[in-house]
């Protein structure tokens, strides 16, 4: 288990100018670490990587390496829908010192299974450290199948998948053909019955505000105490679903400000969260004490 059982895909906190808040990043990483974070996912999707540069994923990925030192891995979300793209950028991630890379399916020109399965080999045989495809069709408006991931497992870096797809009979199928791929969680919500499929963990957003009880949970179900995991499943599932009530990570940011971790607003096009879903927010934050 190279990455560890929590792995938040964190946001990237903006000034009153929209500029990355470096202080701001500094204060969000030591309260991750303090709550279960065992891998920082920088510059994903929560990360809003859609709005950022190439330069700023570098800077990010550097300061937080400096910021965490041996505390935690560094996963770099370097993906794109541009094979050359996700190539240059893995590699500069490289060489800054990242421990991994989250590579993203390839959105809107919707490859084939044989086209995944290239653009994928391309960029892990491009680099020497673990890559990571996240196959999330909600998004990108493509499957990686079970099929493509078994293949994909047998090249030597393809260390784990971001299991984003909502279809367990599909994780099913990965852990039958890949039984070496490690499976991470993609929604959290379906965390614990996927690691009665054999996940390793999750890579997870609400992890920003009960990142404690989601390690307790996956800690519990390892140590097969699967009444104590399911307690704290069904006490956060609400929480799970406030923070995707609207597009993540809109309402991350706001319950993050709320608890007293502030990371500022969003770029457009996404725009603060409107006041139906900070009523939300703050009474889910309220029922788990995170806020009075």
């Amino acid at each position: 288990m190279i990455f560890g059982k929590v792995i938040t895909a964190m946001v990237t906190p903006f000034d009153e100018e929209l500029n990355i808040d470096y202080k701001a990043l500094e204060n969000l990483i030591e309260h991750l670490l303090a709550t279960g974070t065992d891998t920082l996912l920088v510059a994903g999707t929560t990360g809003e990587s859609p709005t950022l540069t190439d330069e700023e994923k570098l800077d990010l990925f550097k300061a937080c390496k400096e910021i965490a030192g041996k505390r935690a891995k560094i996963m770099a979300g370097t993906g794109s829908n541009s094979t050359l793209h996700s190539i240059e950028l893995s590699q500069k991630a490289e060489k800054v010192g990242v421990d991994g890379l989250l590579l993203v399916s390839p959105y809107y020109n919707k490859p084939t299974q044989e086209g995944l399965y290239r653009h994928f080999k391309a960029i892990a045989e491009a680099v020497n450290i673990p890559v990571v495809p996240y196959n999330v069709p909600g998004r990108t408006a493509v499957t990686i199948e079970p099929e493509t991931l078994a293949r994909l497992s047998e090249i030597k870096n393809v260390a784990a998948v971001k299991d984003a797809v909502g279809n367990l009979d599909k994780t099913s199928k990965t852990r039958l053909l890949a039984p070496n791929l490690e499976i991470y969680s993609g929604d959290d919500s379906l965390t614990l019955p996927m690691l009665a499929l054999g996940a390793q963990g999750v890579i997870s957003v609400a992890s920003h505000v009960v990142g404690s009880e989601i390690k307790q949970m996956i800690t519990s179900f390892e140590e097969g105490n699967t009444k104590k995991a399911k307690e704290i499943h069904l006490k956060l599932f609400n929480i799970f679903k406030a923070l995707f009530v609207i597009t993540n990570p809109i309402p991350v940011k706001a319950a993050l400000n709320l608890i007293g971790v502030q990371v500022g607003g969003l770029r457009l096009p996404l725009c603060p969260a409107d006041e139906n879903t900070i009523t939300i927010l703050r009474s889910e934050l309220r029922k788990l004490g995170k806020i009075e």
